[in-house]
């Protein structure tokens, strides 16, 4: 089974699990080898962000009092958000914010967990709780006039921190960037108050369950989230809850988005149905689901059929399903009837999870133990980590470049020197 199609498989497994409601990039492959023993937990490292400033990061829980939660009926939806952004100076030490806040982190690395079941990693082998961004928190905001700004969405299942080094990176290079948690969908949601939101999913994704029917409220509840995140951005620039300078810093008549796998599929989705979006980078995220009721076929989501009239990029993987337009119907149809801008990528060696933290943390836990060199070359392939990382920032960053702020690398022209393992096309 292909690494894609286990998204969806790992929440099937996971369904007799009772849950909850309520640096430079050469440096992935340093890792702290003093987790071998059976005692010790595994610790790893993020690598560091290349841009040349340093990143800031808050967070914030918001409340739309106007709609049910889709999940949790008579519950008013809440998320929590992220803010990641140049700052003045850069994070040190203890001032480093963390990674996982401990509540999540015990439970995202806990058996039967929504993620552990997806990335099947050694329950409470490594030390999650103990990885640090390199972002500092609630730091005022870089003075220097507006930025553009920038929503990302981990995949189906994943929390809002599951692609931290190239949220860091973004921010490093003058974006600023809004990471979100999608509540009782995400593998758990801590908030401020102390509360735990768990995934509702294991207990909705059962034999017999229509996925597809599940698959595409799963995609509409993040169109709605997004749209709902957008119109909050526009209000907390002037109610006092970000950082100083924050607020005034975001320029949103520039704005895009980029998202992994159900992320992807999200930012894409959310352009098509939302103006305020001027570009979108979709990171191995699928444009079509199982027919109705299971039948056989496929259905397009809406973007697919419609096509889009603003720039995109697609990166692809080597999995079975994924790859180039040419091998997926819903990525095929999008090419066909879209009008803006748009080209696709595909890393030779990968798969699903090499645009993801996944790329950098997993190999140091495969050296500890925490999990097996089969689970990882399944998570991630046989690509070199440091170019999976280098490549997957970079080419995001010269699209984004391109589209919010003028400034052409040429990267995204056609076939790079630099990156003789990215097939492109046009």
């Amino acid at each position: 089974m292909s690494r894609r199609g286990r998204v969806v498989a790992a929440v099937l497994l996971a369904a007799t699990v009772t849950l909850g409601v309520a640096g430079a990039p050469g440096a992935v492959a340093v890792a702290a080898e003093a987790g071998q023993g059976s005692g010790q937990q595994a610790r790893a490292a993020l690598p560091g962000p290349t841009g040349p400033y340093p990143v800031g990061t808050t967070a914030l829980r918001l409340t739309d009092d106007h709609r049910d939660d889709p999940w949790q009926p008579g519950r008013h939806r809440e998320l929590m958000i992220s803010f990641w952004y140049p700052t003045t100076r850069p994070a040190t030490g203890s001032d480093r914010a963390p990674y996982m806040v401990p509540a999540a982190a015990e439970h995202f690395g806990s058996a039967g967990s929504l993620a552990q079941t997806e990335h099947r990693f050694e329950p409470g082998r490594t030390d999650w709780a103990g990885i640090r961004t390199h972002a500092r928190a609630d730091a005022p905001a870089l003075p220097g006039g507006k930025r553009p700004v920038l929503l990302y969405e981990a995949g189906f299942g994943d929390p809002r921190t599951w692609n931290t080094e190239l949220v860091e990176d973004l921010a490093s290079r003058g974006y600023v960037v809004v990471t979100v948690d999608h509540t009782y969908e995400a593998s758990e949601v801590a908030f401020p108050d102390g509360s735990l939101a768990t995934s509702v999913m294991p207990a909705l994704f059962v034999p017999g369950a229509d996925m597809g029917a599940l698959l595409r409220k799963m995609l509409q509840t993040r169109v709605d989230d997004t749209r709902f995140v957008l119109d909050q951005v526009a209000g907390l620039r002037y109610d006092g809850r970000l950082p100083a300078g924050l607020g005034a810093s975001l320029d949103l008549d520039r704005i895009g988005m980029v998202g992994h796998s159900g992320g992807g599929s999200a930012a894409l989705q959310a352009m098509h149905d939302d103006p305020r979006l001027k570009a979108a980078v979709n990171l191995d995220g699928p444009l079509h689901f199982s027919g109705p009721d299971g039948q056989t076929g496929v259905e397009l989501t809406s973007v697919a059929a419609d096509g889009l009239d603003r720039p995109f990029l697609l990166m692809g993987t080597q999995e079975p399903d994924s790859g180039s337009y040419h091998q997926q119907p819903g990525w095929a149809a999008l090419w066909q009837h879209s009008t803006g801008w748009h080209a696709d990528l595909t890393l030779t060696g990968s798969r699903h999870g090499s645009y993801t933290d996944s790329e950098s943390l997993l190999p140091q836990l495969a050296r500890q133990g925490a999990i097996s060199r089969t689970q990882l070359t399944e998570d991630v392939g046989d690509v070199r980590p440091d170019r999976a990382v280098l490549a997957t920032r970079s080419y995001v960053a010269s699209f984004f470049d391109r589209w919010l702020r003028g400034h052409d690398d040429h990267l995204l022209d056609g076939p790079s020197g630099r990156f003789p393992e990215m097939v492109y096309e046009r």
